[in-house]
């Protein structure tokens, strides 16, 4: 894959964990994928490097703009970092302060906007107007995808036994690569979105074989609200096997067996992999029986601590004492 070599230099080689009580709780072996210990703390930093590194002198010169609510935004304010470029991210003003924070620490030159879709993509183009710089989408972008797909490769070279990849779902950009990756090394592999049911596009998409966006979304999983494009809706529909749905409780539930079992933060976007894993909607798919070494994306581990410490009453305190 070209991608990989574009990128190889930059991005991490994530490790493959294990965890016999998870397998003991799923009934089946488990092998987790750990983006979250991908630089900028997710798999977005494949595709943003794929697309930064493959811009011409000209084109990398004049830098690069994107709109994007987390983990995509840092991604390639930290790409654009490494190769000497500017980096301008429209981010709208409901996004995660760690994710805003990340993007500022990476150089990144943050524009705020409006939560709507149609408020970013204003402020973008007006961006893209007054820098010329190259847009760089957050999912339905080939450059994207293909950088995301080298994940797959990896994952497949570090456990060849896999025959079952569980994947989030959101824009498509990750779900998309894994595919064409996956089954270009094992066309027998099966790949299975898991989606919030409260942002289910995918899974309707799939159900009434035609795109399908959402006028609202409602779950805790920030980094699964987006929709598919006109690039990524026609390879989750021909190669994506199923998509798994699940409750926010189910995805809180996986977080908490992460931490607890697993000792690894992950967001709650990371988790939905697991949560599909363990929930009754997969356990009643005819895909169950039939998957039995399954590879899970942690996709991302940019989780808002300050949210937590506050729900304790920790902010502003000394957790480890006075020295």
């Amino acid at each position: 894959m070209k991608a990989h070599a574009v990128i190889k230099d930059h991005v991490n080689l994530t490790p493959v964990m294990r965890s016999t009580a998870l397998n003991s709780i799923a009934g089946k072996t488990l092998y987790f994928k750990c983006e979250c210990f991908q630089k900028s703390g997710a798999f977005k930093f494949r595709g943003a490097s794929n697309a930064v590194f493959s811009l011409d002198e000209a084109q990398a010169a004049k830098g690069v703009v994107t709109h994007s609510s987390g983990n995509h935004a840092a991604a390639l304010a930290l790409a654009a970092k490494i190769r000497g470029i500017p980096a301008y991210v429209v981010v709208p003003n409901s996004a995660p302060k760690c994710k805003v924070d990340n993007v500022k620490r990476y150089g990144g030159h943050v524009i705020f906007s409006e939560a709507t879709m149609k408020s970013r993509q204003e402020t973008a183009n007006k961006v893209l107007t007054e820098t010329g710089a190259i847009l760089v989408p957050s999912s339905n972008d080939a450059r994207i995808i293909s950088g995301q797909g080298t994940l797959s490769l990896e994952f497949l070279d570090q456990a060849p036994e896999l025959d079952t990849l569980i994947v989030p779902i959101s824009g498509g950009g990750l779900i998309s690569g894994v595919v064409v990756g996956a089954k270009s090394r094992n066309p027998a592999i099966r790949v299975l979105g898991a989606e919030p049911k409260g942002a289910d596009d995918a899974a309707q998409s799939k159900a009434y074989g035609r795109l399908i966006t959402l006028s609202h979304t409602n779950t805790i999983a920030d980094g699964l609200r987006a929709s598919m494009g006109d690039i990524t809706w026609p390879i989750v529909r021909d190669l994506v096997d199923d998509i798994i749905t699940v409750e926010d409780t189910e995805i809180i539930e996986a977080m908490r067996y992460c931490y607890e079992i697993f000792k690894v933060v992950i967001e709650p976007s990371a988790a939905i992999g697991l949560a599909a894993v363990l929930s009754n909607n997969f356990r009643k798919n005819p895909l169950w029986n039939c998957s039995q070494n399954i590879g899970i994306v942690l996709s991302g581990g940019n989780v808002d601590l300050g949210v937590l410490w506050e729900s304790y009453g920790l902010q502003g305190h000394n957790l480890f004492g006075d020295n």
